[in-house]
């Protein structure tokens, strides 16, 4: 900071989860983790995931803007009280990734906030890096431009001293690669996002105990995209939906720790029209799918932490399952496969 009321935040990552099955692109997407990440030049190498600049304007404005932003880091408020610690990676999106996409780029946005209310409005382009019209022959990346991995957000919300509402409007261009991805929905709906240009809501409450006990806090989100693009070879339009439920537990049996388990629907597709050239593609789709998972959080020491976490995803591969439409692996014709897994993590703070 250099007025004790700015930021200028870099922060760097390395990661080797791109070959583990929580990686988010594995056997099964859904098993992402939110900590399964790598850098794109590769498994153990530091790169830089942030670098953005954050100053106030007056008494209620705040400007954000940087090379590698993320949506989340734009917005005044972010719309859930789950979890505190992290397992399956769909349930950090407050039941919302076609909204609450996590966007990563180059881009720029602004908040305001007074009284408990909150606006916001930001743009990320993710592929902004790739503006050279030397190497692109249809002026591929950019920013704003019609190659752009573009993705704006606006974000209207209320917060008070023990609850809040959030709802949001976000477009994202599937087709130039913004999104969704493996970990956060359905094959299908994956496959048919990255066909089109998305409009996506997002509708979001949470509420919190005033003192710890037996009643956990409670976050709840809905999701809702719309998908359409006339170029798709395949595409005509689609539909798809999400929504999660999150229960916590502070000071769970001992203080310091916390219990929490949540369920729900990553993003599944309800409705979806192929176009006349699709040959063989019927319109028919049973996409739906529920996650849970439970964990409980032991404060070992100030530094330390141990979260054992099991999870359950009733049908991963939605549509797909029975083994019609695109090769995604695994045994698809299985029409009962479901995926249980559990976990130990244990993190070090510094």
């Amino acid at each position: 900071s250099f007025t004790g009321k700015d930021l200028l935040r870099t922060r760097l990552r390395a990661g080797n989860f791109g070959s583990s099955p929580y990686g988010g692109g594995g056997y099964v997407g859904l098993d992402g983790m939110e900590v399964g990440f790598e850098e794109p030049a590769g498994a153990n190498v530091v790169g830089i995931d942030r670098i953005f600049y954050q100053f106030p304007v007056g008494d209620s404005f705040t400007i954000s803007a940087g090379g590698r932003v993320r949506q989340d880091d734009m917005l005044a408020v972010w719309p859930s009280a789950y979890p505190a610690d992290t397992i399956l990676d769909f349930f950090t999106y407050a039941g919302a990734p076609g909204t609450y996409n996590l966007a990563l780029g180059a881009g720029g946005g602004f908040s305001w906030a007074s009284g408990g209310w909150s606006l916001s409005a930001n743009y990320v382009s993710t592929n902004g890096e790739e503006g050279n019209p030397n190497k692109c022959d249809d002026g591929c990346g950019g920013i704003a431009t019609n190659g752009a991995g573009s993705n704006g957000t606006v974000q209207l919300a209320f917060v008070d001293e023990q609850w809040g509402l959030a709802a949001a409007y976000n477009y994202s261009s599937g087709v130039n690669g913004a999104g969704l991805y493996m970990g956060n929905g359905t094959p299908l709906a994956v496959l048919l996002a990255g066909e089109g240009n998305s409009s996506s809501v997002g509708l979001s409450a949470w509420w919190t105990p005033e003192d710890s006990g037996w009643m956990p806090s409670v976050s709840i989100g809905w999701g809702y995209n719309n998908t359409s693009e006339k170029e798709s070879l395949v595409l005509d339009s689609a539909t798809s939906q999400s929504w999660y439920v999150g229960l916590q537990w502070a000071d769970a049996f001992l203080e310091g720790n916390t219990f929490g388990m949540a369920v729900g629907q990553p993003t599944f597709v309800t409705n979806v029209k192929y176009k006349k050239s699709a040959d063989g593609w019927s319109d028919f789709v049973a996409d739906g799918n529920y996650a849970w998972e439970w964990w409980y959080k032991f404060q070992v020491t100030d530094n330390i932490s141990v979260t054992p976490a099991i999870y359950y995803l009733s049908r991963p591969y939605g549509d797909l399952t029975d083994g019609r439409g695109a090769v995604v692996g695994g045994n698809r014709k299985d029409s009962t496969f479901n995926n249980f897994g559990g976990l130990l993590k244990t993190t070090f703070k510094f």
